[in-house]
């Protein structure tokens, strides 16, 4: 089958997010073809380039969502009605009922206004070319202020100023922008079997309007839900911001979860994210991510350590990590076991992370001043920040290794993918209880509560005085790391969902003889069988749409610009 891949910020750009695991599921899925539309999300990741592409793409579409240049639209009385009457609609939307909250008639109905209003939206743009300038004109700021003062608005929607009206307005226009483009024809996403999109948010965006105008079904994987994500992100907006943009990205996510045939989420913790949203649980699959368990099969077959004494921390070095907890921690840790040491390895994301980084190094050297074995000797620091790659830590796999137990401190985590790397090198493991470390963990590591360096304290000492029990979690945490989270389960299983998908809701072509009349079963049974049994000349209408030329497909190779015939 073909396959519609939408990504945002991700696979194939170099630096994009979850680029590994798009690349595995596409190089794991050669039987079928894929299409990969992408919206990229800065100039300089645009300018990286791309990742080395396997031959089942069949070609790349790209489009900016950093920038998108005045389309020179100008639209006429009639249009400039549709316009304000569609984009007021989704400002009241936005503007009444409490978001989130998925019982009774109220939530349905501004669901539903929302979900008119968008449509609206989209057909517009398709009829006169583009949103671009209609976003940005006064006539948008003044039907979001009109629903704000209107009757039943929420007390932070009618507190919003001008100057938050206008950043709601500019954010609303960054986040519709793939309204505007022009893969919603016969000859782009309508002609594609099923649109996988890779997130929430503007990714599944175009598989929604695919599904609008040419009943593509859509099949959403969140691994990160883009509702949480924005929660957690928006701290410093004014409140009516937070209100109004918090409101477009839950309606927004609601209208997803309806839409979409199948969604995916990664863990039972983002399950719970998508239910609350409106999901409903007859369309969820929780599909968990594949990772590649061969780079540490060396280690996690050998009961070794390279240091029975030692605790690993490894992951990126931000706040969220809260390393500061774990300093404090492994202070209670010496008082008990005076042998032990702590590595901390990994890089600091950003300048807060590097801000971040030094503070951590300024309370290790505080809490744990350099000791000496004796009058003559160099005075060592019992906790060390590493990088991979170093002399010491050469490899990932070298880092889970140097120590017995490995330590989850976060306070913050969606899917934990250091601890699922540390249970595939058969390490015992102490986390905090947040985002879906319970579930990955499963029984064969130790849990405390987030922000309790007290209990994350006793846990580690529990592990380093019971080597027989370290021995038993690690074993049992890479049997259950093996059983549910390779790369070859994560394929097998959206291998299956694809198949069911399509057998639910089967793309109808009609083909066309060169008068321009259908031919009856001219589309033979075997073209579905994996490989080139047909040859790619006959004449396609996608879902009785305009026809066009069905030639080979264009070979994408990773270069700098866009390929020919891509949108930017």
């Amino acid at each position: 089958m073909r396959i519609g891949l939408l990504t945002e910020g991700g696979y194939p750009y170099v630096s994009g997010d979850a680029r590994l695991w798009c690349d595995r599921l596409v190089r794991g899925l050669e039987q079928h073809e894929f299409d990969i539309y992408a919206l990229s999300r800065s100039e300089h990741q645009e300018d990286e380039g791309w990742v080395q592409l396997p031959p089942q793409v069949g070609r790349v579409i790209t489009a900016p969502l950093w920038t998108a240049e005045d389309d020179g639209v100008v639209y006429g009385r009639r249009a400039r009605r549709r316009f304000a009457q569609s984009y007021g609609e989704l400002a009241a939307a936005l503007c009444e009922g409490a978001v989130g909250d998925t019982s009774g008639e109220s939530s349905a109905t501004e669901a539903d206004r929302f979900a008119n209003a968008l449509y609206g939206l989209a057909e517009l743009a398709r009829d006169q070319g583009g949103l671009v300038g209609a976003l940005r004109s006064e006539t948008a700021v003044r039907a979001l202020e009109r629903a704000c003062r209107a009757p039943g608005a929420r007390q932070t929607a009618r507190a919003a100023r001008v100057p938050e009206l206008l950043a709601v307005a500019g954010h609303l226009e960054r986040a519709l922008r793939p309204l505007s483009l022009d893969w919603y024809e016969d000859d782009g996403l309508g002609a594609v079997d099923l649109c996988h999109a890779t997130s929430g948010g503007p990714a599944a965006l175009p598989g929604l309007l695919a599904h609008h105008f040419c009943g593509v079904p859509l099949l959403v994987t969140e691994y990160g839900v883009r509702l949480r994500t924005h929660y957690l992100a928006d701290t410093e907006s004014p409140p009516a911001v937070r209100s109004l943009l918090t409101a477009f990205h839950g309606r927004l996510a609601t209208e997803t979860y309806r839409r979409a045939a199948v969604v995916t989420p990664g863990n039972t913790h983002a399950r719970r994210w998508q239910e609350r949203c409106g999901a409903d649980r007859a369309k969820l699959r929780t599909v968990y991510p594949g990772m590649d368990a061969a780079r540490f099969t060396e280690v996690g077959e050998s009961a070794e350590c390279v240091d029975p004494d030692t605790l690993v921390w490894v992951g990126r070095v931000e706040p969220a990590k809260d390393l500061i907890s774990l300093l404090h921690a492994f202070a209670e840790v010496r008082r008990e076991e005076p042998k032990t040491r702590l590595r901390i390895v990994g890089a600091p994301t950003g300048p807060e992370g590097a801000a971040y980084l030094g503070h951590c190094k300024a309370l290790a050297a505080q809490l744990f001043p350099d000791e000496a074995e004796g009058l003559h000797a160099v005075g060592d620091n019992p906790v060390c920040f590493e990088e991979i790659g170093g002399p010491e830590v050469p490899t990932l796999a070298d880092a889970y290794a140097s120590g017995a137990v490995t330590v989850l401190s976060s306070v913050v985590e969606g899917f934990p993918i250091t601890l699922v790397e540390a249970m595939f090198c058969g390490r015992a493991t102490v986390s905090t209880d947040v985002g879906a470390v319970v579930e990955v963990i499963g029984g064969t590591g130790l849990v405390v509560p987030p922000r309790n360096p007290k209990a994350l304290a006793e846990a580690c000492v529990t592990l380093l005085r019971d080597p027989e029990r370290r021995e038993r979690l690690g074993a049992a945490a890479r049997a259950r790391a093996l059983e549910l989270f390779t790369v070859e389960q994560n394929i097998t299983a959206f291998h299956g969902i694809y198949l069911e998908i399509v057998s639910h809701t089967p793309v109808r072509r009609v083909v066309l003889d060169n008068t321009g009349e259908p031919l009856p079963f001219a589309a033979p049974a075997e073209a579905h069988v994996p490989g080139r049994w047909t040859e790619h000349s006959t004449r396609v209408v996608a879902r009785g749409g305009p026809g066009w030329a069905a030639g080979p497909p264009v070979r994408a190779t990773p270069p700098l610009a866009a390929p020919e015939g891509a949108t930017g």
